[in-house]
């Protein structure tokens, strides 16, 4: 018997801070946490209003902070 239930599917444009720290812990590089996701977003990674995270914008926000931290055009 096959099984016809609609699997969840993941939005990167909205996904909870908790599923988003798994996933981009999957992809490789250091390791991410939920706890290293709500540290970015209190200090001022951008999210949605429901308080999920769309990974192009925080993706975005990390590249602006990391030329801020290295003190590029961008960042000053």
């Amino acid at each position: 018997m096959a099984d016809d239930a609609p699997k969840p599917q993941l939005n990167p444009a909205a996904m909870p801070l908790r599923d988003a720290a798994r996933l981009l812990a999957k992809v490789g590089g250091p390791s991410i946490t939920e706890a290293m996701l709500t540290s970015d977003v209190e200090a001022g990674a951008p999210t949605n209003p429901d308080g999920t995270i769309n990974l192009v914008h925080y993706a975005a926000w990390l590249v602006k902070e990391m030329g801020r931290n290295a003190g590029g055009r961008d960042g000053e």
